[in-house]
């Protein structure tokens, strides 16, 4: 289970509602497949921007940008297994349980040839605007893992 992985389930908890004391997200987080320390969950709390209220942890002013943005380059060379292209469309294979880091990381780039992604569990749909993009977008991802 990766670092990136772990902050996104915890942003995903705090869409849902302010998240208990530390103590007791170690416990939710264990229960999820994520063994942490509470030095590690400190870190990870500040990482994200995460403010501590009388209710627990939020999101700061509420907002859905405390989301990580790994670096593009960064997890495309460690979980990407493999860039397909059909026309205008790209099929990335990534390690088990990395589409979703990847997706993100992808979508955070916003880049203008890219229309949509779609994640599920090691396995992204890249739509590029056209068959051009799509073959240039594959050439620039896999330089990145390289």
């Amino acid at each position: 289970m990766t670092k990136l992985a772990r902050q996104q389930l915890i942003v995903e908890l705090a869409h849902n509602g302010p998240l208990p004391n530390q103590h007791e997200l170690c416990k939710v987080l264990a229960r999820r497949g994520f063994s942490v320390t509470q030095a590690t969950l400190s870190r990870d709390l500040n990482e994200l921007r995460l403010v501590k209220t009388s209710d627990g942890y939020v999101l700061r002013n509420g907002d859905a940008t405390a989301e990580p943005a790994p670096a593009v380059s960064r997890v495309v060379r460690e979980f990407v297994r493999e860039v397909r292209r059909a026309q205008n469309l790209l099929i990335i294979k990534t390690v088990p349980g990395s589409a979703q880091p990847v997706g993100v990381a992808i979508d955070s780039e916003e880049w203008d040839h890219v229309v949509g992604t779609i994640a599920g569990d090691d396995t992204i749909l890249v739509i590029a605007a056209n068959n051009k993009s799509a073959r240039q977008l594959q050439t620039h991802l896999e330089d990145m893992r390289a």
